[in-house]
Parts: structure tokens; C-alpha cells; sequence
């Protein structure tokens, strides 16, 4: 296989399928690379939720731009991503109320549908929620989760109707550089020749990355979801949560069970090589989310675990992602690291790196806060919330 593109995307995740859809739609000659199947990686495995609750303008302009992707996924892709809007809740420390205050002005500065909830607005939307007096919470109505493997094929399917090819089971194993310019990849069924490349290989980023001498910041992290089911006459809210108190996420699951992870910065040292990890959930963690979920709706204490699975995240020092051309002028493009909370914002990170390649700009999407050189300038990327996860 001896084959030229414009561009070579390596990795199928959400990231590399929304940029070769974005690509494709310009009239860019894309080839993504994915060395399993589209969604096979982190994407695949990704709780999926859509929210724009974020501390920092810009990733809480990019939520907004993908949710409206989400929200009209058929018009603006096609097909399906699965999106369920259950409306969403960030629960913080009564202490915390000033600063959950001053993110939710921040957020609707940028045109975010959201709100502070009273104490009576909260007990009517949770009514089973137990200690309400010691939360502050914020509301977005618009908030839910999609289908993380749906989404991803339906813009790989997008792609391809534009133009785009998709070889899946195809693994990179080096890529061409030229006079310090990415000139294409080599892959175990051979070349690829192109006049840029993409390295959206989420926690395959490093190695990818390494190819070409560039050190990327980013350490692939085992993380882990459980599942409960609720007792047969109760059950949680229907909303995703943030509940940082608990430092737990959780949100509605298919056949009436609840999806609970954790937000505990701690989990970026479960360092792990992402091809060889122990994917199945630990009954350590299974107990401590259960524990955890009850504290916030004491129903599930006579619930039944149903389960869960482990992940890997793409981790860098700062919860951010790298969107960079690196070095500069070299035509190799990153978009990895998006440290567990990137799934929601795929649809804008598809554009910026579209935007970066063919020189457009996107209104409200601007990757210089995520260019690779804030590490050397000891620049990271700052969240107000010790939460890194939460953005």
C-alpha cells in the first residue's frame, strides 16, 4: 500500500474523526489512520457527557460550540450521536457558593444557558438528594451525555461521503519527515505520502509524538466507571452530576442504572502502558462509588452493583490538551491530552485543528491556550477548581 493524501490523521477517535470530517468538508484529501477500529481506543470507552460548566472562557466557549453540534448532530454531520439531554448539575461545597457563582457569570458571559439554583429548586429537581444544605448548586438545562462510539462513526461516515478514507486496523509505525516537514507516515501495510499529519492518538500521543523526537507531556492513566441499579421504587435524579464534594460524576445509564466515576485528581498516577492494562473495574472502587453515590442519594444504599470497566486517559501536567503545529512550521499537527473531560468538546477541537491546517478561523475557537510551548513557560494551563478533571 503506497497512497498520498493532503493530510494523514493518525488515531479514530473523536478527535482524529471529527478533524478528517472538518477537513474533508473544506475539500482537504484526508486519510485517517486508527491501528483498531474508530472509537476503539479511550473515545469508545468515554462517559460521554456534555456539559459546558467550565472555569475558563476558553474551553467553555468550545463546550458550547460542540453542544450545539450535539444538539443538531443530524443537520450539521449526519446520522446519530445518541445525545440524551437530561439537563446537568454541578454540586459545590456551601463554602465554595462565591466561586460557583463567579463561574456561572463567567459562562453566561459567553452565552451559556445556566443558573444558580435555589435550595427549593434543587430539592424539587432531586427530591431524593440528601444534604442539600451543604451544596451550592448550578443548572444547566441543556447539559446530558451522547454515544460516545456512535458519534464517532457517524463523523467517520460523515467524512467518508465527503471524500475522506478510513483505514481502520492499520497501525502507524513511523512517520516521514523532510527538511524538519511531515511528508507522511509509514504503517504495517505500508506508506502514506502527505503534506501534513495529525497525531490525534489520544494516549498513544506520546509515542506517536516521540516518532519525531518531540517530547509530548502526556502519560497514559488508568481510570475506572462502575455501574448501580437502583432499587425497584427509587432512583437518583435524571440528571448528570458533577458532585465535587464527593469528587464523583455520575449520570443516567441505559436499563434504569446509574454510571458513576471519579474526579479525584489522584487517578493520574495510575500510570499505565495503553495496550496492555487491566481493563476490568476493581471491587475496591466498586465500593467506594457505591459509598459515595449513596451519601448523595441514600436510595442507592439498597442498590445492586451492576459492574464496571477501566479506561485510560491521555494525562498531561495541567488536565489540558496539547493543539499545536509542532515545532512550528513542521506540519505535524497535535490534538492529544485531553485528560477525560475532551469527548465533549471533540466537535470544537475537530474545527481548531481544521483551522490550523487550512488557515480559517473559527468564530470563539482559539487553540493558543493549548500550544505545547506553556510547559517550557511555565505557563500551564489554570482551572479554578482543584478538580482538574472538571476544567
Amino acid at each position: 500500500m503506497n497512497q498520498t493524501a493532503d493530510v494523514v490523521i493518525i488515531g479514530g477517535g473523536i478527535m482524529g474523526a471529527s478533524t478528517a470530517f472538518r477537513l474533508a468538508e473544506r475539500g482537504v484529501k484526508v486519510t485517517l489512520v486508527e491501528k483498531s477500529f474508530l472509537a476503539g481506543g479511550s473515545t469508545g470507552k468515554s462517559s460521554a457527557i456534555v456539559r459546558q460548566h467550565y472555569s475558563n472562557e476558553t474551553t467553555a466557549c468550545m463546550a458550547l460550540y460542540s453542544l450545539r453540534i450535539f444538539q443538531n448532530f443530524s443537520e450539521i454531520v449526519g446520522g446519530e450521536c445518541g445525545f440524551a439531554q437530561t439537563g446537568f448539575v454541578a454540586l459545590a461545597a456551601a463554602k465554595d457558593r462565591e466561586g460557583l457563582i463567579a463561574n456561572v457569570q463567567l459562562q453566561q458571559g459567553v452565552g451559556i444557558n445556566t443558573k444558580m439554583l435555589s435550595r427549593a429548586e434543587l430539592r424539587e429537581m432531586a427530591p431524593g438528594m440528601a444534604d442539600l444544605d451543604s451544596v451550592a448548586a448550578a443548572y444547566e438545562p441543556e447539559g446530558g451525555y451522547a454515544d460516545p462510539s456512535l458519534t464517532t462513526a457517524s463523523f467517520g461516515e460523515a467524512a467518508k461521503r465527503l471524500g475522506a478514507k478510513i483505514l481502520q486496523e492499520t497501525e502507524v509505525t513511523g512517520v516521514i519527515m523532510q527538511s524538519g516537514r511531515a511528508k507522511g507516515v509509514v504503517t504495517n501495510k505500508g506508506e502514506i505520502s502527505a503534506g501534513a499529519v495529525v497525531n490525534a492518538a489520544g494516549p498513544w500521543g506520546a509515542r506517536v509524538a516521540k516518532m519525531i523526537g518531540v517530547d509530548l507531556p502526556i502519560q497514559p492513566c488508568r481510570v475506572q466507571v462502575s455501574f448501580f441499579e437502583a432499587p425497584p421504587d427509587e432512583k437518583p435524579a435524571p440528571h448528570v452530576f458533577a458532585d465535587f464534594p464527593n469528587v464523583t460524576y455520575f449520570r443516567p445509564e441505559t436499563g434504569g442504572m446509574t454510571l458513576i466515576g471519579s474526579i479525584d485528581p489522584s487517578e493520574a498516577n495510575a500510570h499505565v502502558d495503553p495496550d496492555h492494562h487491566n481493563e476490568r473495574v476493581d471491587f475496591d472502587f466498586i465500593v467506594e462509588m457505591g459509598t459515595q453515590l449513596a451519601k448523595r442519594f441514600p436510595c442507592m444504599e439498597r442498590g445492586n452493583s451492576r459492574g464496571g470497566y477501566a479506561a485510560v486517559y491521555d494525562v498531561t501536567p495541567d488536565w489540558h490538551p496539547v493543539i499545536d503545529e509542532v515545532p512550528a512550521g513542521s506540519g505535524f499537527f497535535i490534538a492529544a491530552g485531553h485528560s477525560g473531560h475532551g469527548f465533549k468538546l471533540g466537535p470544537a477541537v475537530g474545527a481548531m485543528v481544521a483551522d490550523m491546517i487550512t488557515g480559517d478561523e473559527t468564530e470563539d475557537l482559539n487553540p493558543a491556550m493549548f500550544r505545547f510551548g506553556r510547559y517550557a513557560e511555565g505557563k500551564p494551563v489554570r482551572g479554578r477548581y482543584e478538580y482538574s478533571i472538571a476544567g
